[in-house]
């Protein structure tokens, strides 16, 4: 996949997390994905806004904040402080993390519902629903268990059988049961509002023919299709925490309605802050913008079939394409806190430096939406031996021979080596940008072995031994510090705390990715010191331990 064209405007998102606990390891796979992709375009030279905010509304806020005995309001930003911080520490690079709970989500929400509307894409109706009269609300989906009435399983939520893949109404629950009270809810009758989704299933479907949608994702989507798009109900009753609908007291809009409209009002809220731009210009059909969605599977389905039909009623641009990741276990096992098998953000970075996560997820992450494990033996033995023993080796095994000469670059090199180490710049960047992290985090590591063969095959340690050979002792060091700095740029997407210190010792930071072209000469180095350390066994076990704690 090329990337984005550079005179274009280029708009880049993560999944909005969930505002009512912390955020854990599985988060990060999909910041880290993203953040990677971010970094690639900008060390191309190629502008883009990242945004991204906190999923603010819906029922689960609302009973959280009343187990915390607080305001919705409050719990949300206290959340997104603490989710803002620590992917801040992992060094997400986003310019702006909103919260969907804003004035600026609340306009485009009624904006992009009230185009629909008049477009003729929104319909009220009866629905039965079910009712828990012992907590006072009506029950989502998720908050109603039962027996399949399909296969008879037990124990199914009431909105899909994990057992027979059946997907129902939770009306037709068998002796259905409130997870809230544990209370046998009652049917009621309500006005809903839905989408008629229904109407814009060829418009849908051609989007997803023309976008370059992985293909296990079009498969998927597909399945949506064999029995014709529903309708979507895009309205809960009160109490609930979100935006009430214009015109329909004590109906708010479904928290799935305005959660994508999130990135919208995020990327208001940040060009407002530094210019007079507007999100709905840059977001509008007509505008030379790229939108890109990076999700986890499980929400394909809002972000690739309901998302492009409500902004196709709205005449807001649909995304150029959406990129779905699989889950994230731990140590072979679904991360569960019950289970204690769970790794929070905060419990990781307690421990460990964060570019050793970030490198060891770019090394499994593919365009696959296959699951990826992380194993904690596999962990240390990744970072010890690709980042220490061979990234970080190729600088302090030739630095030395180089503070002999007042920590300085020869004036020449091993040009024939060097234009070829730089050869596979192009496929390199190709491979980040089709999301091929893994192949391209291997190739990056086939050149750290061959700057190493390159100092093996050389043995500076052998000619250094006599004063005549000061002079190639001098060029292969000088070599081998620029095809550090090679790699150092490479990896500066990847693990960018790392590679700022690799740039301190370089004494100079690399503006794009294409600065490796030129080589250094005549160049002043600053003194070595450590870059990265070995991950040692007590800060992995340590590691484990706070994992196994959940």
């Amino acid at each position: 996949m090329p990337l984005p064209e550079k005179n274009n405007r280029v708009i880049i998102t993560s999944a909005l997390p969930y505002a009512n606990g912390d955020l854990h390891i599985g988060h990060l796979l999909e910041h880290v994905q993203t953040d990677i992709w971010v970094r690639l375009l900008r060390s191309n030279n190629i502008t883009c806004h990242y945004v991204c905010a906190s999923d603010a509304h819906g029922t689960p806020i609302m009973l959280r904040a009343k187990e915390l005995a607080t305001e919705p309001e409050k719990m949300v930003e206290e959340f997104r402080s603490s989710h803002m911080k620590d992917l801040g520490s992992f060094n997400i690079s986003h310019d702006n993390f909103y919260t969907t709970h804003s004035e600026e989500n609340k306009y485009f929400s009624e904006l992009i519902y009230n185009k629909a509307k008049e477009s003729g894409f929104i319909e009220s109706k009866q629905i039965e629903q079910l009712f828990d009269e012992s907590a006072g609300l009506f029950l989502s989906d998720r908050y109603v268990k039962g027996t399949c009435p399909k296969c008879s399983a037990e124990d199914q939520y009431g909105d899909n059988c994990e057992i027979c893949g059946a997907k129902y109404e939770a009306a037709e629950l068998i002796n259905p049961v409130s997870i809230i009270s544990g209370q046998k809810p009652v049917v009621k009758t309500s006005e809903h509002v839905f989408f008629k989704l229904s109407k814009l299933e060829t418009k849908v479907a051609n989007w997803m023919k023309a976008t370059p949608l992985q293909e296990a994702v079009k498969n998927k989507l597909e399945e949506w299709f064999q029995q014709g798009l529903k309708d979507w109900d895009i309205s809960r009753d009160s109490p609930y925490f979100g935006f009430e609908i214009p015109d329909m007291p004590g109906k708010y809009f479904y928290v799935w309605l305005d959660a994508p409209i999130g990135y919208i009002a995020s990327l208001e809220n940040h060009l407002r802050a530094k210019s007079d731009e507007s999100a709905e210009e840059i977001w509008s059909e007509t505008a030379n913008t790229e939108i890109y969605h990076f999700i986890g599977k499980d929400i394909m389905n809002f972000h690739a079939l309901f998302w492009p039909a409500l902004l196709e009623t709205s005449k807001f641009k649909k995304p150029s394409n959406v990129f779905v990741h699989g889950f994230l276990g731990l140590n072979g096992a679904k991360m569960s806190k019950s289970k204690g098998n769970f790794l929070s953000m905060r419990d990781y970075l307690d421990i460990l430096d964060a570019d050793y996560i970030r490198y060891y997820l770019a090394s499994k992450l593919s365009p696959s939406i296959d699951d990826i494990d992380l194993n904690y033996d596999d962990f240390q033995k990744k970072v010890n031996s690709d980042l220490v023993g061979k990234f970080v080796n190729i600088a302090s095994r030739s630095a030395g021979f180089l503070k002999k000469n007042d920590n300085q670059i020869g004036n020449s090199i091993d040009r024939e080596f060097y234009e070829n180490f730089i050869s596979s710049k192009n496929e390199i960047i190709n491979l980040f940008a089709d999301l091929e992290y893994s192949k391209a985090i291997k190739e990056i590591m086939k050149l750290a072995d061959s700057a190493n063969a390159y100092v093996d095959e050389k043995k500076p340690w052998i000619l250094a031994r006599d004063e005549k050979n000061r002079d190639e002792v001098i060029k292969i060091a000088s070599t081998t510090i620029n095809l550090f700095r090679v790699i150092n740029t490479y990896l500066k997407i990847v693990i960018p705390d790392t590679c700022s210190k690799g740039e301190s010792f370089l004494n100079k930071k690399s503006g794009s990715i294409d600065d490796i072209d030129t080589p250094l000469t005549n160049h002043k180095l600053d003194s070595f010191s450590p870059i990265l350390n070995r991950l040692e066994d007590e800060k992995l076990e340590a590691l484990i331990q706070r994992g196994s704690n959940g």
